[in-house]
């Protein structure tokens, strides 16, 4: 009988292509990888520390492999194995901890499945997560997210990601390609590139700083790649974001019209004190520069709110300067304090209280953003990509442009792309359409 296995990840689009991966080689090592609902004979549990909540979560998963089969063996890796590993290993039910390096040689790890008194460590120091190591995931049949860099090299006085992943590295451009082919051959309409920080992609193994390829070679190389429909760029920093590629993403026949661009403050001040490398002015610069060659692409927004020192100014700088840009919705994180990290000992901390609310705040204007990009939308034809769930009877997708539409389900429909008219929001807040006739795509 082959041994089973299942997976569960917190956490990031990065995380999950990692799972993939790791997953594929258990499959190589004989077991069957099973869902992680079913009785298992082992659980590997992908860690995330960038929000409190992810911590917190990471008990309640293990109670739910536990009740699934207490007698499983559990391993948790990823980020917060990286930084928290004998607070992992304390945890009732944990048999195996592996930090940032370890995690891809899961497989040498195991012996028997036999548990474990307690939960046994092996971590390297940071410093020693210097090589690369490339992986991609398929969550369904419809797209893919495909890692290019990991690691960074800022510090941001609010993150642990560097002290989690350690330095900026990348995959090379013949290996970024062969995976890319390898999940074009799979029937996948859609690529995400994901990483930690994509837009410093070309920096090497080991510490090699010198870019043997730039962001914009990676992109002219990947929208040559047969067989793929649609490439993303999931999130790039303001600053590593050139003219250059956001030109090409115009002209583009696969790279569509949608940036992630985080932000994290709209106050000077506060991107200071966060160490940021831009000023609000490059933002509002980038903001333009996408509008101007592409008038209808969605721009996403990170932001975070409650940042120690942030006073009611400097967040209704914040709200105004955000309300007054042309973006398309927010994602809203409320700070949270991370050992370890300048921002954990910074003065004059803002109360929990008032860092929900305004999260609330700027929530409330991601839906109004939302929903004046999409209205913005009604009239124009695009073309959507379907998604393979059936949820409460219809079949929902996404335009190129990330406005998600909605119509009846229809299994025939998943995974095909379709020239669509949009005609109105729905109630629920997502976009009808019609139909162009004799444009289905693919």
């Amino acid at each position: 009988m082959k041994k089973k296995v299942a997976f569960y990840t917190l956490g990031c689009k990065l995380n999950f292509s990692e799972t993939s991966t790791i997953a594929r080689g258990f499959q190589e090592e004989g077991f069957e990888r099973v869902d992680f609902s079913q009785k298992a004979d082992m659980y590997v549990i992908n860690t995330c520390s960038v929000t409190e909540n992810a911590d917190k979560r990471f008990k309640t998963i293990v109670k739910q492999a536990q009740r699934a089969n207490p007698k499983a063996f559990v391993a948790a890796i990823g980020c917060y194995a990286q930084l928290k590993p004998e607070q992992l290993a304390a945890v009732d039910g944990v048999d195996l901890v592996l930090g940032a390096t370890e995690k891809f040689k899961i497989t040498d790890y195991i012996n028997d499945l036999t548990k474990n008194d307690f939960g046994e460590i092996h971590s390297c120091e940071i410093t020693e997560a210097d090589f690369y190591v490339g992986s991609y995931a398929i969550g369904d049949r419809t797209r893919a997210f495909l890692k290019v860099q990991d690691g960074c090299d800022y510090k941001c006085t609010y993150c642990t990601i560097p002290l989690a992943r350690g330095i900026s590295r990348s995959d090379t451009l013949e290996n970024v390609l062969k995976n890319a082919a390898e999940i074009s051959a799979q029937g996948i309409k859609e690529i995400v590139l994901t990483g930690v920080n994509i837009g410093d992609y070309g920096k090497g193994e080991f510490g090699n700083k010198r870019h043997e390829h730039t962001f914009l070679d990676l992109v002219e190389a990947l929208d040559q790649v047969e067989g793929i429909n649609r490439l993303r760029i999931s999130s790039i920093e303001p600053n590593l974001l050139k003219n250059e590629t956001i030109d090409f993403v115009a002209q583009s026949n696969t790279f569509v019209p949608h940036f992630h661009i985080p932000l994290q403050s709209g106050s000077d001040e506060m991107l200071r004190l966060m160490r940021r490398r831009y000023m609000s002015d490059l933002y509002i610069d980038r903001v333009k520069r996408i509008r101007e060659v592409m008038p209808h692409a969605c721009i996403g927004v990170d932001v975070i709110v409650g940042f120690p020192g942030e006073t009611d100014a400097h967040f209704l700088e914040t709200y105004h300067f955000l309300n007054e840009l042309d973006i398309s919705y927010l994602h809203v994180f409320t700070y949270s304090e991370r050992d370890n990290t300048p921002a954990a000992e910074m003065r004059n901390p803002v109360p929990k209280n008032i860092r929900h609310k305004r999260s609330k705040m700027l929530r409330g204007l991601s839906v109004k953003k939302r929903r004046a990009f999409y209205e913005s939308q009604i009239g124009s034809t695009r073309t959507v990509l379907f998604e393979g769930e059936n949820k409460e009877g219809y079949i929902h997708g996404f335009t190129e442009n990330y406005v998600k539409v909605k119509a009846p389900w229809n299994p025939e429909r998943v995974n095909t792309l379709h020239r669509v008219k949009l005609t109105e929001i729905d109630t629920d807040g997502l976009v009808r359409f019609e139909f162009v006739p004799d444009k289905v795509m693919a």
